[in-house]
């Protein structure tokens, strides 16, 4: 059964967008075919535009906000000392790492020059043909360890954010408990006031139903549409029953 998550703030959608291009990233990376590294390439460029400069201090704060927060349940007989532990020094060695990163994030491609001209010409269809810049021709046609190797070089000093993020993500996943609720004729609305939540997570009994969201801190909106891969989808004109999570760190 699949789960919809629907931001309600700017951080926690740039922190989605980053944790889907990284997961894609690592698939791209891993491959060895040349059409794997080219993609991966432009997934790095993504990263660039997503990772915004004062994301880093915002996942600094959170974190240490995070370490304070379970360091208090360490006397609490009903939570596990080794889990708390490793929790803990996860949240520790994040936020060692992102500490060491000194600059702007991204600002080692942004320097190298030629590779923000590969990206400049990746915007156009088609832009990045071996007659465009035959340099790119022949860095994809050197060994796969070589592409391999560079592709990780461009990708390291971004690692620290993404192990950063990782971590917010599963708190946060983890923070609200699903309750059941029912659309009446494909329909669904509530307003938020009094609701604290940083994330939406949707469970739809129906496989084939997907949910359209409008969501801000005063109220929430939800229709359920039918898919087909074949046609605009249209909204559900029967009850849907789905699970609704809050979540908030």
């Amino acid at each position: 059964m699949l789960i919809y998550e629907y931001p309600l703030t700017e951080r926690i959608r740039a922190l989605l967008r980053l944790e889907d291009l990284f997961a894609r990233m690592a698939h791209y990376l891993g491959a060895p075919d040349t059409h794997d590294h080219h993609a991966a390439l432009t997934v790095l460029f993504e990263i660039l535009e997503v990772a915004r400069p004062d994301l880093k201090s915002e996942l600094l704060q959170e974190l240490e906000r995070q370490r304070q927060v379970l360091t208090a349940f360490r006397d609490n007989p009903n939570i596990s000392s080794e889990a708390l532990d490793a929790a803990l020094d996860e949240i520790s060695q994040a936020l060692n790492l992102l500490h060491a990163l000194s600059g702007k994030l991204g600002q080692h491609l942004r320097d190298n020059e030629w590779l923000i001209a590969i990206k400049n010409r990746s915007q156009i269809p088609g832009g990045l043909s071996e007659f465009d810049i035959p340099s790119y021709h022949l860095w994809l046609n050197q060994p796969t360890a070589q592409r391999q190797r560079d592709l990780q070089t461009w990708l390291e000093p971004f690692l620290p954010l993404r192990d950063g993020l990782s971590i917010v993500l599963h708190l946060l996943r983890d923070s609200g408990t699903p309750e059941a609720y029912t659309a009446s004729r494909g329909s669904y609305q509530r307003t938020l006031a009094g609701v604290n939540a940083q994330m939406l997570r949707i469970r739809i009994h129906d496989p084939m139903i997907t949910p359209e969201t409008s969501a801000n801190k005063y109220a929430l909106n939800l229709r359920f549409m039918e898919t087909d891969f074949h046609q605009r989808p249209r909204q559900v004109e029967r009850d849907v029953r789905f699970d609704l999570t809050f979540c908030a760190i």
